[in-house]
């Protein structure tokens, strides 16, 4: 139960954030989402998107639980238990065929299924495995400059260790913000070719079921309790999902600025006369 401070902190960064996650929503983006091709030119940067969630999730639930032997109880039996249900939801879900997978490993599947490559989000995890350097994997696998500033932030708050700000860009800076119109684009791209877009289009419905009103209401329950009635604490929880916005609209740039390149080459391709 929300204490009225609680909910009146909650208003106020609703309103603050209302206007980027309407530039998020109405990106022109999805406009250009017209074929299985475009789809795989999003799914190459919104991957990166989809593996650093699971990293704030492991990261919000090693600070919140004990995850280390021996055990011994560690703070609030509440949030203990919202953050150990999410976790379950996004780290063990089920496939089409209903094998247990984390969304990841499902997004990854849907990637295979569309010929998406996923070279580059494999030779990150591997470089990153390697080294431990964070840098040097988004360097080394070509990730998109925008991608790469995306997860670059998320790591900057996580490393801060103020869990009240990794669960404020949990809540309010992730995956709740793809709009109707891209499911709706989904759908009509799996009537046009089924074999190809079955597990992106699964995967988008196990979001909406698994992540959409009862997780949110989850994160939520959770990030009031962190930040309490501390007013310092719903500040700087407001600065850190503004921060978060703003890199969601640039990853979304950036998937808008590689569809604008590719189809500017196809039209520069096809002014070039055949070879007699």
């Amino acid at each position: 139960m929300q204490t009225n401070s609680q909910q009146a902190h909650l208003s106020d960064l609703l309103q603050a954030i209302e206007p980027l996650k309407k530039a998020i929503t109405k990106h022109p983006v999805y406009s250009l989402l017209r074929h299985p091709d475009d789809l795989k030119v999003f799914m190459q940067f919104h991957v990166y998107a989809v593996w650093d969630f699971m990293s704030l999730l492991k990261s919000l639930q090693n600070g919140l639980t004990c995850t280390s032997v021996p055990w011994f109880p560690k703070g609030d039996a509440n949030t203990r238990f919202l953050i150990n249900e999410i976790v379950v939801g996004e780290e063990s879900d089920v496939d089409l065929q209903g094998n247990r997978k984390s969304h990841f490993e499902l997004y990854l599947d849907a990637m295979k299924q569309c010929s998406a490559p996923i070279e580059p989000i494999h030779q990150f995890i591997h470089e990153l495995q390697t080294s431990g350097n964070l840098e040097k994997a988004l360097e080394k696998s070509c990730t998109p400059p925008e991608a790469a500033e995306f997860v670059q932030y998320t790591f900057e708050v996580i490393h801060t260790g103020q869990l009240h700000l990794q669960s404020a860009i949990f809540t309010f800076g992730r995956e709740d913000l793809i709009p109707d119109m891209f499911y709706s684009l989904v759908n009509d791209l799996h009537h046009q070719q089924p074999e190809s877009i079955a597990i992106f289009r699964y995967y988008l419905e196990r979001h909406i079921e698994v992540d959409g009103d009862h997780h949110s209401q989850l994160a939520l329950d959770m990030t009031s309790r962190l930040c309490g009635d501390d007013a310092e604490k719903w500040k700087e929880a407001q600065a850190a999902v503004i921060q978060c916005l703003q890199k969601r609209i640039r990853l979304w740039d950036g998937v808008y600025r590689q569809l604008r390149e590719n189809r500017a080459s196809i039209q520069s391709d096809a002014k070039i006369p055949a070879l007699a």
